[in-house]
């Protein structure tokens, strides 16, 4: 490898959202620095096969349904 032109790689510990740690390499922040998730396999429906809901932003789904009524979806 050429000198000075990689990141440092170092150990970094990953804290899931349930409260779990590992510790991992990579080149985000530096030694011993904690990587806390917001989403991870634990929790995202993804992974989990929980169901899916449907957010209905600035009533575009309403209108949506609305111009489509007639269709039988």
């Amino acid at each position: 490898m050429k000198k000075g032109i990689h990141p440092d790689y170092h150990f970094i510990e990953v804290k899931l959202t349930d409260g779990t740690t590992y510790q991992t390499r990579s080149t985000y922040g530096a030694e011993g620095d904690t990587l806390a998730l917001e989403i991870d396999p634990s929790a995202h429906p993804a992974w989990t096969g929980g169901s899916q809901r449907l957010i209905d932003s600035g009533g575009r789904v309403s209108k949506f349904k609305k111009k489509y009524e007639g269709l039988g979806f």
